[in-house]
């Protein structure tokens, strides 16, 4: 049996840190244009209350999104200590392409994993370097599909990133925009024969498009002085909420039911860092659907620090992890895990993995 392994990890976490507190002075108003009867203070402690976010990241002013994903990929590589030039694929996961700073337009020509590929200085032809767009979930979509490839016998090797700088396409009028942060994270994915029953078990992904397609959308400014041309991540938080916590858990039960592990071997589940209320109802909902109660520690946290940075959260959460940077949370061998995300499209996935 062919199986699909990840074989090392790696992640860039910018160096740049804007606390809370930095948006004391910030200018934020309603979507009409109107000014909020609350204090920043208030809006600030509220803001905390319900995400978890205390501080995020952003990328330093001299890099991209494919520069942060460079840096990912390069430790990935290292870590799982093979050779760049026998990787078949490059899969790169983003929603804006390579945003510079204080400009308004995506670069996404060539593609960002062609760039990385370039970084890398791979000679190889037959390495095949494609960008994906699939929201937030785009990562945990990548290893799907790099596990299609080594189950297929079309790859032995993939590259998967996650990379995204989202402070470079927020609102700063709009209260969501402290949400949002930059990183990257990466992993190897090899195929295996181990008899052991190792790897990549099970997956589920889905889209919902019919009436949540624009959930997540690009909008005008909330300051009518500001070009109304131009255009910033938009999102619609109530029904984006209430999406989640009703199909996120259905999905991750449709991942393990179809891996025949037991809801009791789940030891750890690496959920996409949107929301703290949120993730911690999502988790109490799965395991309610299984009439079990939340097991202690098993939804490791990074966006207290390190806020929402997209497709990057799931990968540097678990590399974090598996690297020993998270206090009281490990994996160890034998150990069933999650990956869960939830974003734009509506796109949500799952998958059961065995260190």
């Amino acid at each position: 049996m062919i199986s699909a392994k990840i074989t090392g990890t790696g992640a860039y976490i910018p160096t740049i840190k804007k606390e809370n507190v930095k948006f004391a002075k910030s200018e934020f108003l309603n979507a009409d244009g109107s000014s909020f009867n609350a204090e920043n203070t208030v809006i600030i402690d509220k803001f905390k209350t319900i995400t978890g976010i205390e501080e995020r990241r952003y990328a330093e002013n001299n890099f991209t999104a494919s520069d942060l994903a460079y840096f990912a990929a390069e430790k990935a590589i290292e870590d799982a200590q093979i050779n760049p030039e026998d990787l078949d694929y490059i899969i790169l996961a983003h929603n804006f392409g390579d945003v510079k700073k204080d400009t308004i337009q995506s670069d996404i020509l060539p593609s960002l994993a062609t760039r990385v590929k370039h970084l890398l200085r791979i000679n190889n032809p037959n390495c095949v370097a494609y960008d994906i767009l699939f929201g937030c979930p785009g990562w945990v979509e990548g290893v799907i599909q790099a596990q299609a490839f080594i189950k297929a016998g079309i790859a032995k090797k993939c590259l998967v990133i996650g990379a995204e700088t989202l402070s470079r396409v927020v609102d700063l009028h709009d209260r969501d925009s402290m949400i949002y942060s930059d990183g990257a994270g990466a992993c190897i994915v090899e195929a295996t024969d181990e008899t052991s029953e190792s790897g990549i078990l099970s997956h589920a992904s889905q889209t919902f498009a019919k009436d949540e397609a624009y959930y997540l959308f690009f909008g005008k400014s909330f300051n009518e002085n500001k070009d109304k041309d131009v255009r910033y991540i938009k999102m619609h938080g109530r029904k984006i909420y209430e999406f989640a916590l009703t199909n996120v858990p259905k999905a991750m039960k449709i991942a393990l039911d179809k891996s025949g592990v037991s809801i009791d071997e789940i030891k750890k589940i690496f959920i996409h860092q949107a929301n703290e209320k949120m993730d911690e109802a999502i988790i109490k909902r799965f395991f309610r659907l299984y009439k079990k109660p939340v097991p202690e520690g098993v939804m490791p946290m990074s966006i207290h620090k390190l806020g929402n940075s997209s497709v990057a959260t799931v990968p540097t959460l678990l590399d974090m992890v598996l690297k020993g940077n998270i206090e009281n949370q490990e994996v160890k061998k034998g150990d069933v895990i999650l990956l869960a995300s939830v974003g734009a499209g509506m796109n949500i996935n799952a998958i059961t993995y065995r260190f």
